[in-house]
C-alpha cells in the first residue's frame, strides 16, 4: 500500500492500493448474517434496522483496514483547508453503479441530504462526529437540504463545510455511503426492498435474499471497479448461524466458515483447531463514573485511592479470561491514538491506595459511608463481563481498602436515567466507538457530555486536539488530556471488551490474520474482511 493516511495526521492522502491475493475461481464463504432484521437493505435509509449487510454493497468514501489505519475507496484523494472547514474529496475515476449508471459526486450528496430530510436513524452522528454546517437546521426542519455544507462541484468532487476544525472528518467519512439517485427518483425508497432493484456500488452485489430470515447470497460485482475488489465470488451471509449456540456446531460440522464464540466453547475450538481461534478488538471501555461534587467521591483522595487498588492484569486473567484486556487507558490497544505511555500510568498499587483512603479520613476503610455502585443488563459480549468483574471488584475493594460496596443491577433505560439525574454517586458504565478517531472517546468526558465533571484544561486540550492537523501534535495534545483525567480521577477505565471467532483454515488472507496487535477486525469492518480473505 502507498500513502496511507495516518488517520488524520496528513491532509491529502492518493490512491494506489497493492491488490491483495486473487482467489480461486468459484470460491463461496458461508458466514453468519447480518445483526438486524430490517426491511431496507440501505445503510443511508436506516443503520440500526437495516436488512443484511449493506456495507458490503456499498462504497464508501474511505475504509479502515485491518491495522485501523484509513484508505480511500470512493474517494481518491482529499485535501483539507487553510482554516480547517472545508474538505474536498475527489473521486476514484470511472465508478460505475452495478446497472451501468455512473457514480457520482451528487450520489453522495444525495445520500446525505435525503438522510438529514427524512427522519435518518444515524443523524446524531453527523451532527456529533461529522459536524457538517447546517446539520441540525435541516434536521429540525428550519432549512432545506440544499443548505447543508455539502456540494457536488462537478462529477468527480465533493466538497464538505463543517462547523468546526474536524481533522478526521475523512474517517468519519467511512460510513457515508452513495445512495443511486436515479433509481430512488423512479422507485422511492422501495428499490432497497427487492434483489431486482438493488443496484450496488461496492464490490458485492445481492444476488438472493430469503425475506423470511434475511439471509442473502451475496456475489461478486462484474462493474466493480474500486479499490478493494472482492477476492471471494460468493459470500452466503446465514442469519440461522449468527449466535454462537447454532454457529458454534455449524463451524464444528464444516457448514460454516466462521463464528463467534462463547467462554465456554473457545477451549474446545483452542484444543481442537488452536490455528481458527481470532480476537477481535471491540473498542469499548468499561469503567467506573463517579460523582465528584457527592460525598465520598467529592473527594479526590478517596478516587484515587479507587483508582489505585484495581488489579486490570489478575482481573483479565482470571474471571474475564478470553473476554477482556486490562484497560490502562481511555483508549483501547490498537485503537488509533493509543499511547503506551499513557497505559503505563495506571498501576495497581495496593500501598498508596491504602495511603490515599488514610489521607481522606478513612485509615483502613473505617468510617467509610455505604455505597452502591449500578451497572446495567446487557446481552452480548457485556453479559459475561459486568456482573463478574463488578464482584471481583467489590472483593478487592473489601481486600485492599476495607470498603464494602454493594452491587445494584438494572434495565438499561432506568440506569441511563439514573446516570443523567445523578441518583446515585457510583456506576459503572460501559461505552464502544461510533466512529475510528480517539476524539470519540475523549470528546466524551468534555464539559457538558456525559457525565456531570468538568474540567476546562481537558476540554482545552481536546478540544486542541480535535481540530490539529498534524497527527503527532494530536496525540501530544490527547495524552495531556488523559492526564488531566489521572490526576482528578472523576472516571477510572476498567477493562476492554474483546470477542472471541473462529475462522476455517480455507480463509486465509490480509482480512482474517491478526494484526500487529493480535486482533482480527471481523466486528465492523466487515467490507474489508470479505473483500481481504481468499480461499487457498
Amino acid at each position: 500500500m502507498n500513502a496511507l493516511l495516518k488517520i488524520a495526521g496528513a491532509v491529502v492522502l492518493a490512491a494506489g492500493l497493492s491488490a491483495p491475493v486473487v482467489a480461486h475461481a468459484q470460491s463461496t464463504v458461508t458466514a453468519p448474517g447480518g445483526t438486524t432484521s430490517g426491511t431496507y437493505m440501505d445503510y443511508m435509509k436506516t443503520v440500526y434496522d437495516r436488512a443484511g449487510a449493506p456495507e458490503l454493497t456499498s462504497l464508501p468514501l474511505t475504509e479502515f483496514d485491518s491495522e485501523y489505519k484509513l484508505n480511500p475507496m470512493g474517494a481518491a484523494s482529499w485535501t483539507q483547508s487553510a482554516d480547517g472547514l472545508t474538505w474536498t474529496f475527489k473521486l476514484q475515476p470511472g465508478l460505475v453503479w452495478s446497472d451501468g449508471v455512473p457514480l457520482t459526486a451528487g450520489d453522495y450528496v444525495f445520500a446525505l441530504q435525503r438522510a438529514a430530510q427524512e427522519g435518518y436513524d444515524f443523524n446524531w452522528y453527523w451532527s456529533f462526529a461529522g459536524g457538517i454546517k447546517g446539520w441540525s437546521d435541516v434536521t429540525d426542519k428550519k432549512a432545506d437540504p440544499s443548505t447543508l455544507g455539502i456540494k457536488a462541484i462537478d462529477d468527480t468532487t465533493l466538497e464538505v463545510t463543517t462547523d468546526a476544525p474536524k481533522s478526521y472528518f475523512p474517517g468519519v467519512a467511512s460510513l457515508w455511503y452513495p445512495v443511486p439517485k436515479h433509481v430512488v427518483d423512479k422507485l422511492g425508497d422501495d428499490y432497497a426492498l427487492n434483489v431486482d432493484t438493488l443496484v450496488a456500488s461496492g464490490p458485492f452485489m445481492v444476488k438472493t435474499w430469503e425475506k423470511s430470515n434475511n439471509t442473502m447470497t451475496l456475489v461478486k460485482s462484474p462493474t466493480y471497479k474500486g479499490p478493494w475488489p472482492a477476492q471471494i465470488d460468493t459470500l452466503v451471509m446465514d442469519t440461522q448461524i449468527g449466535p454462537p449456540e447454532v454457529g458454534f456446531p455449524a463451524f464444528m460440522a464444516g457448514e460454516a466458515d466462521w463464528t463467534s464464540l462463547n467462554t465456554g466453547q473457545v477451549p474446545v475450538v483452542k484444543a481442537q483447531s488452536p490455528d481458527a481461534i481470532r480476537s477481535n478488538a471491540v473498542f469499548a471501555v468499561y469503567y467506573l463514573a463517579f460523582d465528584v461534587e457527592k460525598a465520598p467521591f467529592d473527594n479526590v483522595d478517596v478516587r484515587k485511592a479507587f483508582q489505585a487498588a484495581i488489579n486490570r492484569d489478575e482481573l483479565t486473567s482470571t474471571v474475564l479470561k478470553d473476554v477482556a484486556v486490562p484497560a490502562k487507558s481511555i483508549l483501547a490497544p490498537s485503537y488509533p491514538g493509543y499511547q503506551q505511555k499513557v497505559a503505563d500510568l495506571a498501576k495497581f498499587d495496593p500501598a498508596a491506595a491504602k495511603a490515599a483512603l488514610a489521607k481522606a479520613g478513612y485509615p483502613d476503610g473505617k468510617g467509610f459511608p455505604p455505597i452502591e455502585i449500578w451497572y446495567r443488563e446487557q446481552g452480548g459480549y457485556n453479559a459475561a463481563i459486568a456482573a463478574p468483574m463488578l464482584q471481583y471488584l467489590q472483593a478487592q475493594f473489601k481486600s485492599v481498602l476495607g470498603i464494602d460496596m454493594a452491587i445494584k443491577s438494572m434495565p438499561t433505560k432506568d440506569w441511563s436515567q439514573a446516570l443523567k439525574d445523578r441518583s446515585n454517586n457510583l456506576f459503572l458504565a460501559p461505552y464502544e466507538y461510533d466512529y475510528l478517531d480517539p476524539s470519540n472517546f475523549y470528546d466524551l468526558f468534555k464539559s457538558g457530555g456525559r457525565h456531570h465533571f468538568a474540567y476546562p484544561d481537558y476540554d482545552k486540550l481536546v478540544n486542541a486536539g480535535d481540530a490539529e492537523a498534524d497527527w503527532d501534535k494530536r496525540l501530544d495534545d490527547y495524552a495531556k488530556a488523559e492526564q488531566v483525567i489521572i490526576d482528578n480521577a472523576p472516571m477510572v477505565p476498567l477493562v476492554h471488551p474483546v470477542t472471541i471467532a473462529a475462522v476455517s483454515d480455507k480463509l486465509k488472507g490480509e482480512g482474517v490474520t491478526p494484526n500487529s496487535k493480535g486482533f482480527t477486525p471481523l466486528d465492523r469492518l466487515a467490507g474489508y474482511l470479505y473483500t481481504h480473505i481468499t480461499k487457498q
